[in-house]
């Protein structure tokens, strides 16, 4: 049987924007239990249904990083991300895209003034989906360049109004003409790309919604690209930004510690639904979950190790945000620590959620059972390039050694 969405009635109506993330936080509790009773139906439609996205466009969660000149409050990350796991454990597609949408706009607040009129000009409102992966190629041309791409997993896509997508130039200075070496993200309007609507069939995540989009021989302003070195040298921040400090923090600590956080919050959704199941659950030999040593040892571990990889994660986001609302430059080191952090924090959550899985027995093979859901969800968000840990563990214990990092390697 379909799920049907769950109507989003007015209960609490927003008469003005969020103020503060406390105020955002107020919002998205009232309705956590409205999004996870969307989940399903969100899930079945392979999207965000129109519920779930009015609940995270009225919250204000995804102008929570946003210029103030927008409509945004320049909010401290650490709450942002915190939330990001909240909304997660309960809802995941709604979590995982607030996370992933509400991150676009830390690094838009940094770009050609020119591209932020555009994109919030006229509506602070407007969603941008990625990603970033360095799939597409671009060609130089009078006063920017000839773009053309498809790539994959453009979470909550059919929501947005832009896209920034990843790919590979050719150099500015029209050197070596052919070679495309040059790593930058590129911003297009949604005239200017296809979504692929039958691209998103997958075992888990699969209200985000994350499709492939497409452009072909698309034409893009210089003042609509990013070169990817600059970005995460604060280039941009310093020369359109200075005021806000907010932008001195790297966008590459920042966007995959939202990530990670989406993750986290996935895999504790996992526990949290295997504890709601021990209080009823019931074996053959009619012994109680509550009662049973093992089952439960698996479960304070477990609620341990996800309450450990929270902490990591928010405390080196802390440390970074410390610095830069002082007026600081965050060190590379301290960026490689975070990294490392982050995918073993990712890491011993995912653990975690698999270990009381294993407890679970033969009824959590059942689609009725939540348990399932969330952990397929979380190993779909496993896969995401963010995530994985080993090259990360390399790059910063050679770091710390002296050694230059690998080409390729999110740092």
């Amino acid at each position: 049987m379909q799920a049907k969405e769950i109507a989003y009635s007015e209960a609490s109506p927003v008469n003005a924007p969020a103020t503060s993330l406390d105020e955002i936080r107020a919002r998205i509790e009232h309705d956590l239990l409205l999004l996870a009773a969307d989940a399903v139906a969100c899930d079945e439609l392979g999207q965000l249904t129109q519920t779930s996205r009015d609940i995270l466009l009225n919250s204000g969660i995804i102008r929570a990083l946003q210029p103030k000149q927008y409509g945004g409050l320049e909010a401290d990350p650490v709450e942002f991300t915190r939330l990001v796991m909240d909304i997660a454990r309960e809802a995941p597609s709604a979590g995982w895209v607030a996370g992933v949408v509400g991150v676009h706009t830390f690094e838009f607040g940094q770009t050609d003034p020119r591209l932020q009129e555009e994109v919030w000009g006229k509506n602070v409102d407007t969603w941008t989906a990625s990603p970033y992966a360095m799939i597409g190629r671009a060609r130089r041309v009078e006063g920017g360049w000839r773009f053309t791409g498809r790539w994959p997993f453009s979470s909550g896509t059919d929501w947005s109004d832009w896209i920034v997508v990843g790919g590979l130039a050719e150099a500015a200075d029209g050197s070596n003409p052919g070679a495309f070496t040059e790593p930058h993200h590129f911003i297009l309007p949604r005239s200017d790309y296809q979504i692929h609507a039958d691209s998103w069939n997958t075992m888990g995540l699969r209200g985000t919604g994350s499709k492939d989009v497409e452009a072909v021989d698309a034409f893009v302003p210089d003042y609509r690209v990013v070169n990817v070195k600059k970005l995460n040298n604060r280039d941009y921040h310093r020369a359109n930004r200075p005021e806000s400090p907010l932008y001195e923090m790297p966008f590459d600590l920042v966007f995959p510690c939202v990530i990670s956080a989406a993750t986290i919050g996935l895999a504790e959704g996992v526990v949290r639904r295997f504890q709601e199941y021990s209080q009823s659950r019931v074996n053959r030999s009619g012994l109680k979950s509550i009662d049973n040593p093992y089952q439960m040892a698996a479960l304070g571990a477990a609620t341990a190790d996800i309450a450990a990889s929270r902490l990591h994660i928010l405390h080196d986001l802390k440390r970074a945000h410390e610095i830069a609302m002082s007026g600081g430059t965050v060190p590379n080191a301290l960026q490689h620590e975070a990294r490392r952090n982050q995918v073993r924090a990712v890491r011993r959550a995912a653990d975690a959620a698999h270990s009381v899985f294993c407890n679970v027995g033969g009824n959590v093979a059942r689609n009725s059972n939540p348990i399932q859901r969330f952990y397929r969800d979380m190993s779909v968000a496993m896969c995401h390039a963010c995530n994985v840990d080993q090259p990360v563990y390399a790059a910063q214990a050679g770091f710390s050694l002296g050694k230059p990092v690998p080409a390729g390697i999110i740092v």
